[in-house]
């Protein structure tokens, strides 16, 4: 298969509408904008090595490599409309495409998102997908409006992603990855085995599929001050808000959601303030609006859980984090991940 039966096999199915005046075909798509409404662009690239294992399944890479786009989408609370995906492959392997494509188009259609338009060379998998979203005209969720007083709130679980990552890495030690060992039923390493199966297979799960909360976002236009979603880790993004909205706060450890069987472990801390990968979303939004949040978060069926205070800006420090309700200061804390570091 060369470059050109690949554009025309997998890459030209979504036809024009009312926004969409041209698609994949021409030197470049053409778009109308409603009136009314902002237009959102982020653009997001994951490399082999780097974001992903070279010999994860086509499904879970397609997934994922959306997935982590729609999340931006999600973070402002914007409706993802349109993606243009561009990739370095080392062939054009016919079994690979279809199982990655087939992946691809139903989250696309899951969030009635439509492909439009991208670029393929020859290289060594490297993906890069560019996204357009829309929101009210005025009403996106940024990250420099949190006000003192305000509640934090997260989406879901957090930390299960990174323990997810630390399972597999365990894994690759012994033999060829979580998924082929849980696949074939074979023994864990030690150092996982202590771990309920569940709670493993939610971990693989959450870190090869995380789920965007569009809708949740979308729902908290008008409501949330400030959101972001979490991509380096809790603290890490969480300084983000403060950072741009010139506050500090108060982030209570035994507040956070996740999995029991994960304080199993040593790296249990690490993995729910600084893990990663979660894709859930942290907010801030005012004491008087809890409720609401709550009803909104049941109707999305997703958990929502307040972790913690905005408090006035302290020149000393950008958030402090308790480890227990008898308030107990954490000191040495990872706030992230960072790619030059």
């Amino acid at each position: 298969m060369d470059e050109f039966s690949f554009i025309k096999n997998y890459l030209s199915n979504y036809k024009p509408d009312g926004e969409l005046l041209c698609g994949i075909g021409d030197d470049a798509a053409i778009l109308r904008p409603q009136n009314g409404f902002d237009w959102h662009i982020s653009t997001d690239m994951l490399v082999a090595g780097r974001h992903f294992f070279v010999d994860v399944s086509p499904e879970d890479l397609a997934y994922k490599v959306l997935a982590v786009n729609i999340s931006d989408m999600a973070a402002m609370g914007a409706i993802p409309k349109y993606v243009l995906l561009s990739a370095a492959l080392p062939q054009l392997n016919l079994q690979w495409l279809d199982k990655f494509f087939q992946s691809l188009s139903e989250i696309l259609l899951q969030y009635s998102i439509k492909l439009i338009g991208g670029d393929t060379v020859k290289g060594n998998y490297i993906f890069n997908i560019t996204i357009i979203g829309q929101t009210p005209s005025g009403q996106a969720l940024k990250r420099n409006g949190a006000q003192v007083g305000d509640d934090i709130w997260v989406s879901g679980k957090i930390g299960l992603a990174a323990a997810g990552l630390y399972f597999e890495e365990q894994c690759r030690k012994y033999n060829n990855g979580l998924k082929y060992i849980l696949d074939n039923k074979l023994s864990l390493p030690e150092s996982i085995s202590i771990f309920s199966q569940d709670t493993i297979s939610m971990c693989l799960d959450k870190l090869l599929r995380p789920q965007p909360r569009v809708k949740l976002g979308n729902s908290l236009l008008n409501i949330a001050h400030s959101a972001l979603d979490i991509s380096d880790g809790l603290l890490q993004d969480l300084g983000h808000i403060l950072e741009s909205s010139n506050v500090s706060a108060l982030v209570y450890l035994n507040q956070i959601p996740s999995l029991c069987d994960l304080s199993l472990s040593n790296n249990y801390q690490q993995w729910i303030l600084s893990g990663g990968d979660d894709y859930e979303l942290i907010f801030t939004a005012t004491p008087e609006n809890e409720e609401q949040i709550k009803n909104i978060a049941q109707l999305a069926n997703i958990e929502v859980a307040k972790i913690g205070k905005i408090i006035d800006k302290d020149d000393n420090f950008l958030y402090k984090v308790f480890d227990d309700e008898n308030g107990n200061e954490m000191k040495e804390i990872n706030s992230g991940f960072n790619h030059f570091l």
